[in-house]
């Protein structure tokens, strides 16, 4: 990579970030270095691009205007340069967010073959089960499960699953299983952030709508923790199919009020508002089509 580029890339992060350090331990490198090769970059372009301070480091009404343009133009280069190798390889570097669980139990698994097609790319996924920002994290596409709250992002749907409720044997053996909605109020409910809000269940069956209010004992900030628990016997959960399919298989976890509906998890991939995606972007989230509509 040539001076330039790597400091246009750089800026970018830096932009995006808010941080020299972070961008120098992302891209293995030293902060000083990171600082010297912005400063040379600010200096050819005739104006300071990032107002430094103690405290922040945020970006000049210049370099907004610089940071637009530049990533359109590095979004164009790296279009431009799949299209001329005339072949489907793609190269550089992809970065893709996802829930932690989903990535684990679903997006892992199918990767090696993605991977082993596209041999010059190097693929880097961020986990997180909180709402990552994209931008700041740098991704290329996220994967989201649920309602898309950015409605300015493109975004394709990749799949959807059926949202259900769950809990083990051992507490079914001490507890009782549900027979209705209503008697959920009488069971402990674990609740994970794949969880519905306000403590409330939802359900649909013949055309009939109810909800149910139920009892949280544990509240856990991991949907994978929250699977867990169920599996421990520490009470029902609710988690898309996606997040307890395995369980569910081995007989450690089991379905409860099968006849009634809770909805479906969509999951999309989103592509930042104002960018054109980039090639690998668009290759993984077609191949995840043909992997995860199942």
């Amino acid at each position: 990579m040539n001076d330039k580029l790597l400091a246009l890339r750089l800026f970018v992060r830096v932009a995006h970030t808010g941080s020299f350090s972070a961008v120098a331990r992302e891209l293995d490198l030293s902060q000083p270095s990171v600082s010297r090769i912005i400063a040379a970059l600010e200096k050819n372009v005739g104006g300071a691009l990032i107002a430094r301070t103690t405290r922040a480091v945020t970006l000049t009404d210049v370099g907004n205007d610089y940071l637009t343009r530049i990533e359109a133009i590095l979004a164009s280069l790296e279009e431009a340069d799949h299209v001329a190798r005339g072949s489907q390889e793609l190269r550089g570097e992809l970065r893709v967010a996802m829930p932690t669980s989903f990535g684990v139990r679903e997006i892992v698994p199918v990767m090696p073959v993605f991977l082993a097609r596209h041999p010059s790319l190097k693929v880097s996924l961020l986990m997180s089960d909180q709402r990552q920002d994209t931008i700041k994290e740098g991704a290329d596409v996220a994967l989201r499960l649920g309602d898309l709250a950015d409605s300015s992002a493109t975004a394709r749907l990749i799949g959807r699953t059926q949202r259900l409720i769950v809990a083990s044997p051992a507490y079914l053996k001490t507890n009782g299983a549900p027979e209705k909605p209503a008697d959920l109020a009488a069971h402990a409910a674990i609740i994970g952030p794949a969880g519905t809000s306000a403590g409330t269940w939802s359900f649909q069956k013949d055309g009939q709508r109810v909800s149910t209010r139920i009892n949280s004992r544990l509240n856990v900030s991991v949907n994978e923790a929250a699977v867990a628990a169920a599996a421990a016997g520490m009470g029902i959960v609710t988690t898309a199919l996606w997040g307890c399919r395995a369980e569910l298989a081995d007989g450690s976890l089991i379905q409860l009020l099968p006849d009634w509906n809770m909805g479906e998890v969509e999951v999309h991939g989103m592509f930042a508002a104002g960018r054109l995606p980039k090639p690998a972007a668009r290759a993984l989230v077609e191949y995840l089509i043909a992997k995860l509509r199942r």
